[in-house]
C-alpha cells in the first residue's frame, strides 16, 4: 500500500469554474500508483469542487448563471456582510456543493468519465490563491 499527499495551488480571478484536472492528472502520473482512490479536498468556505462536463464551454457558463441566480449578491438578504456583497452568497454556494470529492485511480488514471473534468469552483469576486489538498491511496 502507498500513500502519496499533494496540495496544488490554484489562482482564480474572481468567481467562476477553474478545471483542474490536467493538473491532477500530472501529478498523480509522478506518483506511480496503478490503482487506488484520490481525494481531492478544498480548505476553504467560500469555494469548492465539483465534478462536471469539459467539453461543451456552455455547461460552465450556464452553471454559473445559474448559481448567480439561485444565491445573489444582496446584502439586504444576509445578516453576515462584513467582508462585502459576495460573502455570504459565497458561503451559501460552497454549502450548496461539494468541498471533496473521491475519484478511484484505474491504470495509473483517473477513472473519469469521457466528458468528465475536474473544477474548483471560486464563489468570490475577487481573485484568490486557493489551496487544494490531494491525498492517494492505492497500490503500485
Amino acid at each position: 500500500m502507498q500513500i502519496a499527499s499533494h496540495r496544488l495551488q490554484v489562482a482564480t480571478r474572481g468567481k467562476g469554474l477553474y478545471e483542474i484536472t490536467a493538473q491532477i492528472a500530472a501529478w498523480l502520473e509522478s506518483a506511480g500508483v496503478r490503482a487506488g482512490l484520490l481525494t481531492v479536498f478544498v480548505p476553504h468556505t467560500s469555494a469548492s469542487l465539483t465534478i462536471q462536463e469539459n467539453a461543451d464551454p456552455d455547461v460552465v457558463h450556464d452553471l454559473n448563471t445559474f448559481f448567480n441566480r439561485l444565491v445573489p449578491e444582496d446584502n439586504r438578504l444576509y445578516r453576515h456582510t462584513m467582508e462585502g456583497p459576495d460573502d455570504m452568497p459565497a458561503h451559501i454556494r460552497a454549502a450548496l456543493t461539494l468541498t471533496q470529492l473521491s475519484i478511484p485511480v484505474e491504470h495509473g488514471r483517473l477513472a473519469l468519465g469521457t466528458w468528465q473534468g475536474v473544477y474548483l469552483f471560486e464563489h468570490r469576486s475577487t481573485p484568490h490563491r486557493r489551496g487544494v489538498l490531494l491525498h492517494l491511496i492505492g497500490e503500485p
